[in-house]
């Protein structure tokens, strides 16, 4: 049975809130049924700053995918970024009492837990482990310890950092804007899911998703998510700065920034110049294009250094972790006028830009599939994924989510097909359990 069950992603931005509603058609592409969206007033740099606001703004691009899909809303699935994220690589082990027996899903589990109890700052909480490649007794790179026997399995682990009172400030807002979390992802790794190929993170890529308020990076290699990172700045930074230099109002400085914009100075004659209405009857402002590329350009270097420093960081000079497939830009920033040839200058990596299009039914509505929606894609990639998981083949329905064990064997058919919960939706329940509890 094909799993059509009809599911949300809610992308809650710095700068617009926006809400998918979708299913999976016969060709596995997601079809939007619906969108909402709405400006984010609640939300600096990635992080609620006002819970009313952020509440309404999100009750608004609900009741838009509301009414464009005539599905009504109930769980979302909800990504998380800000400058309060950070990731940390560990290495942990444990010792075996039965090495004569094979390594199964519970020692994997066990080593993961063990991870989830490390100490951190006050204020911190481990938001997803990601195991990178185990050692069984000391014998390295593996990529799937089990069945093997061994008495000592330790692994490395990419841990995901980000504060408590953040995510309850999340959960809050959804709670009180009448829906229920089903789950919550690191949002790079959703823009991720949506706009690289399978080759490309074998290959070893980084991704730049150059938001409103934060830059996500993430980095892969040999299939693996390798590091993440989040920058406290992104496309409103610009903005800001164009509205200073200019000395203009925040609304015509985005426009500019849309319209005329350019990451590559050398690009504008000294000639070009744009004339911008003046304020109640004041004259005119003119603005030579050059300067506004000049503005530009000196922000978007800061950012991409930064991103770069965070790959160099991962170890992309190393040989062995050199990235093959570059660098792939996504998210609303990268629309900017020449950016991946500014990219590739200062990096001197292959650079494309991302468009979350290829996963999408060829019907989609044009404006979905450009990079400013590759976060809330991959979000509903996200939350169909799990929501097929939980299908089971044999009765045509939906696990609901007590009946789904976490070591449930359908001994239907002769292969055995044991469903197990990821990392990622333990943690979820963690989460939405202590939201309730809260």
């Amino acid at each position: 049975m094909k799993n059509n069950k009809i599911c949300v992603g809610l992308d809650i931005g710095t700068t617009k809130i926006v809400a998918l509603v979708g299913k999976k058609n016969e060709y596995d592409k997601i079809e939007i049924l619906g969108y909402g969206k709405s400006k984010s007033l609640g939300v600096h740099r990635g992080v609620v700053n006002n819970i009313t606001q952020t509440i309404q703004s999100i009750q608004l691009a609900i009741e838009d995918a509301k009414s464009t899909s005539g599905y009504d809303i109930k769980d979302v699935v909800v990504g998380i970024a800000g400058q309060h994220i950070r990731s940390i690589q560990h290495s942990d082990y444990i010792t075996r009492t039965k090495p004569q027996e094979v390594i199964n899903e519970d020692d994997i589990q066990k080593l993961i837990n063990q991870v989830y109890k490390l100490v951190m700052l006050p204020g911190e909480e481990i938001i997803h482990v990601l195991p990178q490649e185990y050692k069984v007794d000391g014998q390295g790179e593996i990529k799937g310890p089990m069945g093997m026997y061994g008495g000592r399995l330790e692994a490395n682990f990419h841990v995901v950092v980000g504060q408590v009172s953040s995510i309850k400030n999340i959960g809050r807002c959804i709670k009180s804007s009448g829906l229920e979390m089903e789950n919550i992802t690191l949002e790079p790794l959703a823009s991720s899911d949506a706009v690289l190929s399978k080759e490309e993170k074998e290959a070893g890529v980084a991704l730049i998703d150059i938001g409103g308020g934060t830059t996500d990076l993430a980095v892969f290699k040999d299939g693996i998510i390798r590091h993440t990172a989040v920058i406290p700045f992104g496309g409103n930074v610009i903005t800001e700065d164009i509205k200073e230099g200019c000395s203009i109002i925040e609304k015509q400085a985005e426009l500019l920034k849309i319209k005329f914009g350019s990451a590559w100075p050398g690009e504008n004659k000294d000639t070009e110049i744009v004339s911008i209405p003046g304020l109640r009857g004041r004259d005119p402002k003119e603005i030579s294009l050059k300067t506004l590329s000049k503005i530009i350009n000196a922000r978007v270097v800061e950012i991409i250094e930064q991103a770069f420093l965070e790959i160099k960081n991962y170890g992309h000079n190393d040989q062995k972790k050199k990235l093959i497939a570059g660098i792939v830009l996504t998210g609303g920033g990268s629309q900017l006028k020449h950016l991946k040839q500014l990219v590739e200058y200062i990096t001197g990596m292959d650079t494309r830009i991302g468009y979350p299009g290829e996963h999408l039914a060829s019907e989609t509505v044009n404006n979905i599939s450009s990079p400013m929606f590759a976060t809330s894609v991959g979000l509903l990639m996200n939350a169909l994924e799990r929501n097929g998981s939980n299908t089971d083949n044999g009765n045509d329905k939906v696990l609901e989510e007590d009946e789904f064990e976490p070591d449930a064997i359908d001994n239907s058919s002769n292969s055995e097909i044991i469903y197990r919960k990821s990392i990622l939706e333990k943690w979820g329940d963690k989460l939405k359990e202590f939201l309730d509890n809260a």
